[in-house]
């Protein structure tokens, strides 16, 4: 009886083997249904729709008090502006870029109202942000669309589905079929906020 007791106190190695080979399969499927890269584009798409919806806010905000659009030096100048990365969008005859006319510009002759900090214009132009697109048709009733390239599968997926389903008469025709590739994303189509 003694012997039995002895005996039952322990694991054998096979029982350990096959517990480490259950956690392991188990290990393996949570990793594959997490899926760490998509999480990891998941994010940077979010990081780029919310720095899509904080540029269309200063764009806003810069017109309602100056009445003119950030790209527009005076009224007569264009209201439109075709399809160009936000970072080298420059108003007609002006030398000062649309996010020096929204930043705080003390050193240099551009409006600067402070409608965005310098750390928001230093993050989406460093080479490790996605790049953000504008265009604006200048019609009335036309919308500011700030894009940029997705680059996580869900993204995608609401960038497709944009694309060929119904959307406004004022889309951006080349946020569908020819979002550029200058960019982090992969994808022929472009998500565009509003």
């Amino acid at each position: 009886m003694r012997n039995l007791k002895c005996k039952s106190r322990g694991f054998t190695m096979i029982e350990l083997l096959i517990v480490i080979a259950v956690l392991g399969i188990l290990a393996v499927a949570v990793l594959s249904a997490i899926n760490p890269i998509e999480q990891i584009n998941r994010g940077r798409d979010t990081a780029s729709r919310s720095d899509a919806e904080q540029l269309l806010s200063a764009i806003d905000r810069y017109n309602a008090v100056q009445g003119l659009w950030p790209w527009q030096d005076t009224a007569s100048d264009e209201a439109s502006v075709s399809w160009g990365q936000v970072t080298t969008t420059y108003p007609t005859g002006s030398s000062c870029t649309m996010l020096q006319n929204l930043g705080a510009n003390p050193d240099i002759a551009c409006s600067g109202t402070d409608e965005i900090k310098a750390a928001f214009v230093t993050r989406i132009t460093s080479a490790k942000s996605n790049a953000l697109f504008i265009e604006y048709g200048g019609a009335t009733g036309n919308s500011v669309y700030v894009c940029f390239n997705p680059q996580s599968g869900s993204f995608k997926k609401e960038a497709d589905a944009r694309c060929t389903g119904a959307k406004p008469d004022d889309y951006p025709a080349t946020a569908c079929g020819s979002c550029p590739t200058t960019s982090l994303g992969k994808n022929d189509n472009c998500i565009c906020l509003p």
